[in-house]
């Protein structure tokens, strides 16, 4: 082995890096998976084909009695109140392009209400195949939103072997931690065909040592090895080759294998600009404090993680310094203390700071699903600001009860929250909310109600929640149609939240 080792040093390259070639193409939810399956050889330079001239039409078998695995889901229709037939008459390309585009960060509403259609058991649109292509989007979204438990959830409740689900699966395997089971799967299906880099780190991984070295060999031999792949593999195998080559270059978008494979080196990387799936790694107990709560921090804000982690993991332990994200540390933790004790002037005095610093850092959402509740149930003060907080959380509709009838934007957001019309204030972001809760309801827009009439209900939908996205900076001539189509499709309570995060996100304390 040692031998072999120091031929392995001899031949790697000087600057000892990691294969560049990941980065190049465009940021999307997929650029960063793992060449997991092996793509046939390419051609030698000059080499001509054997033939010329063939043309073959691709051709896709089925069996009649398989379902297609698009229709796969983890929320039963019970639970999302949608309708089997939700995708009807559209086509599959326009779902699947509709899907790919949406928003990765939307209003919080809005991502919820994504991310219940991505996970809901639906009947497969119309040119469905086994290879599940809205699958893979539905897959694709939720990683890029780093709803990673639960895309993996959905790939075991499709138990398919399609290449490029397969693919999807083994990542989702090494971004969890769970990479034993995703190689041992990889071995058990003869018709995957693993990479080199692949298969060389499952046999590492079962254990079987001199066997991933003998095919790292081989893989060099053949040519199927770029310099920086030989390089990070043979560090994987031996880490003691580390000490013996420069330090190893890091991708700025590297994929989940290469991932593992430098922190299998020691080699970790930060995840505060990979991909929100990598985030996951952070969360681990072996992690930091401050990767923790930073990574706790941008699963929390993009929905990924209940509001009630991100507090746990504040609460880990007194911040050593200040600034920043421990100020927001410091400010939780005061504001927790004094929730436990029911300390009411202490809390007058916290939450103000509390609420600003969560705010400014995006998380206003989690800080209010937290801890409004509580803050109203004590009748904590300020009043005005409770009040507000508390409609952002899912105790909503009883918060609205406690309005103050004398306060005309209170009584107004009151009314949304109870999904009522009422008087908005003199604003265009206000009226443009409250178009959609007159009565009796408003036509919809053409552009929702012409897929709606013809049987795209789906399409419908995701565009009306793309109108939303934005929150308050949405187009006012797109809110009140969005809204109504939300309540007129018995989406009543996605509509309230959103109408509310749009009113109150976005407006100074």
């Amino acid at each position: 082995m040692r031998a072999l080792i120091a031929a392995i040093a001899l031949v790697l390259p000087a600057t000892g890096a990691v294969a560049q070639t990941e980065q190049a193409a465009p940021i999307s939810a997929i650029d960063w998976l793992s060449h997991s399956l092996a793509q046939p050889a390419a051609l030698a330079p000059g080499e001509a084909p054997v033939t010329q001239g063939i043309v073959t039409e691709p051709i896709s078998v089925q069996p009649l009695d398989m379902p297609s695995p698009d229709g796969v889901g983890l929320l039963a229709r019970s639970v999302t109140g949608l309708p089997a037939d939700l995708w009807g008459s559209s086509d599959l390309d326009t779902l699947v392009r509709l899907i790919a585009g949406f928003p990765a960060e939307p209003l919080p509403a809005v991502q919820d209400q994504f991310r219940r259609v991505m996970l809901a058991e639906l009947d497969p649109p119309l040119g469905s195949t086994l290879r599940a292509p809205l699958l893979q989007a539905r897959i694709d979204a939720l990683l890029a939103r780093g709803a990673v438990e639960e895309a993996e959830a959905l790939l075991q409740r499709a138990a398919s072997d399609a290449p490029e689900l397969f693919r999807r699966a083994f990542d989702v395997g090494l971004l969890t931690g769970r990479e034993q089971s995703a190689c041992a799967h990889m071995r058990a299906v003869p018709g995957l065909a693993p990479s080199f880099p692949v298969r060389i780190f499952c046999l590492a991984r079962t254990g079987d040592w001199n066997a991933a070295a003998l095919t790292l060999e081989s893989a060099k031999a053949l040519g199927q090895l770029s310099p920086e792949e030989d390089a990070l593999l043979a560090q994987f195998l031996d880490p003691e080759l580390s000490e013996l080559l420069p330090p190893t270059a890091r991708p700025t978008r590297p994929s989940p294998l290469t991932f593992r494979m430098l922190e299998a080196i020691g080699a970790p990387m930060p995840t505060a600009t990979l991909p929100l799936a990598f985030a996951h790694s952070d969360l681990r107990p072996t992690a930091g404090w401050k990767p923790r709560v930073e990574a706790a921090e941008r699963l929390a804000r993009a929905g990924a993680i209940p509001p009630g982690v991100l507090v746990a993991i504040y609460g880990e332990r007194a911040p050593a310094a200040s600034g920043g994200v421990w100020d927001r540390v410091a400010s939780v933790q005061a504001l927790g203390r004094a929730l436990e004790i029911g300390d009411r002037e202490v809390i007058s005095e916290d939450l103000p700071d509390a609420w600003d610093q969560m705010r400014a850092a995006g998380l206003a959402l989690p800080f209010a699903r937290a801890f409004g509740p509580a803050l109203v149930t004590l009748e904590a003060e300020p009043a005005d600001l409770v009040f507000r907080i508390g409609l952002l959380s899912d105790a909503y509709e009883s918060v609205a009860l406690d309005a103050d009838p004398d306060d005309p934007e209170a009584a107004f957001l009151a009314a949304i929250a109870r999904g009522e019309p009422g008087a908005p204030p003199a604003s265009p972001l206000a009226e443009a909310v409250s178009a959609g809760f007159v009565s009796p309801a408003p036509a919809l827009p053409d552009g929702l109600a012409r897929p709606l009439a013809e049987g795209r209900a789906g399409e419908a939908l995701l565009l009306a929640l793309g109108a939303l996205a934005p929150g308050a900076a949405a187009d006012p001539s797109d809110i009140g149609g969005a809204i109504a189509f939300l309540r007129a499709f018995g989406l009543e309570d996605i509509a309230r939240r959103a109408a509310l995060q749009i009113l109150l996100l976005e407006r100074p304390s």
